[in-house]
């Protein structure tokens, strides 16, 4: 054969494979269906070639568009974002099973008692150090109740409000130690620590405060302010209720300062390294002068105290023990409005200030001194208290 005869045979065979395979499909009809075999068998034709239906086209057509990859990328990043939804589900129930498994057990720190405690809505847990009665008495005069007020407070509304400290490091007991329990005859309203007091042992205090403040009292908030902070607890309560049905959340004023490397200065960082170069910020976290947590929050901090690693600035170890979990962070700027005059001009606009310190002195300046003027400009007045409902 020529190979030009070769060539017109090959082209040929070509465009009839393509004519064949762009428009025709053959369907071997070796096995018809059972109600039509003797017809099939007596035609004689044991096969044939049929051309696709209009169904056919349809349905081909339908497969086509379905395969197409805009749709097929949306139904991709539909399935990631379910498979999102239910890990973080999970993670909850997880976490919410092991609160609730460590209640029973005891975990691995302190139990937690989940039946018999006293209910409330909030503890709000003062932290106060032996040389600090002026500053608790500034407190006493103006925002923290007295007496027989201070028990209806915790009773109708669900308040509880504590003086937290230590004990000191004589053993058996010294002059500080006796200082406070003749205090505490008068006033009754402090809770006592199994914690030696220093200031470089914070992040120490913070953690055995949750983990016992939990152990004592079944609320749905617990609150640490430091006891030159002038606060409205009426106001506090009520910004609080906003986040009662919220799992895990932890609200305060967040901050993301630096993180200071310099050994000699305030708030320095010994393990500066542990948070990248030099230069670096914190993760977000709520400043130290007043935050809160809700009670799954705090048990947890109970249940995993012995683990939890402690910075040397007590705001930062909550932080870190709260990053990696499944946490609503509430960034609520009420809770550090400024001194007079701001957090009055606030009062006087009907936004009430649930906390006010000086940022340059990490409290109120002179917060002996200052407290009972603060409290006059910014304070709820008396019958806060009284028309805020229980949560």
């Amino acid at each position: 054969m020529s190979g030009k005869a070769v060539f017109v045979l090959c082209a040929t065979s070509f465009f009839v494979g393509l004519l064949l395979s762009g428009r025709m499909t053959t369907v071997l009809t070796s096995s018809p269906p059972s109600g039509h075999r003797g017809a099939s068998s007596s035609s004689g034709h044991g096969s044939r070639i049929a051309l696709l239906s209009d169904d056919d086209c349809e349905h081909r057509r339908k497969l086509e568009e379905e395969s197409n990859p805009k749709d097929v990328m949306k139904e991709v990043s539909r399935t990631h974002q379910a498979i999102r939804s239910l890990d973080k589900s999970v993670s909850s129930l997880e976490m919410e099973l092991s609160v609730e498994r460590a209640k029973r057990t005891g975990g691995l720190g302190a139990s937690v008692p989940s039946k018999g405690l006293p209910k409330a809505f909030v503890v709000v847990g003062i932290n106060t150090a032996f040389s600090s009665k002026k500053r608790r008495d500034s407190l006493r005069d103006t925002w923290v109740p007295r007496g027989e007020k201070l028990r209806r407070l915790e009773k109708e509304k669900g308040i509880v409000v504590r003086f937290v400290i230590g004990h000191s490091a004589t053993p058996g007991g010294g002059a500080l130690d006796r200082a406070i329990d003749v205090e505490e005859a008068e006033t009754r309203d402090f809770m006592r620590l199994d914690h030696v007091e220093g200031y470089h042992e914070l992040s120490s205090k913070t953690r055995i405060y949750f983990a016992a403040a939990v152990a004592t009292w079944d609320a749905a908030f617990y609150v640490k302010v430091d006891d030159d902070v002038h606060v409205n607890l009426g106001m506090l309560a009520s910004r609080l209720a906003r986040y009662r049905t919220t799992p895990r959340v932890y609200v305060g004023c967040m901050k993301s300062g630096p993180v200071l490397s310099q050994k000699g200065v305030k708030y320095h960082e010994p393990e500066s390294w542990k948070f990248g170069d030099e230069g670096n910020k914190y993760f977000r976290h709520a400043t130290g002068q007043i935050y809160a947590i809700s009670r799954d929050l705090a048990s947890y901090i109970s249940i995993n105290q012995p683990i939890l690693h402690r910075f040397a600035n007590e705001d930062v170890s909550l932080g870190a023990w709260l990053i990696g979990l499944e946490v609503e962070h509430v960034d609520d700027r009420s809770l550090c409005c400024a001194t007079p005059p701001d957090c009055e001009w606030k009062k006087q606009a009907g936004d009430v200030c649930a906390a006010s310190f000086d940022w340059s002195c990490s409290g109120i300046c002179k917060s002996v001194d200052r407290m009972r003027a603060i409290h006059s400009a910014c304070g709820e007045g008396e019958g806060a208290l009284g028309n805020y409902a229980a949560a």
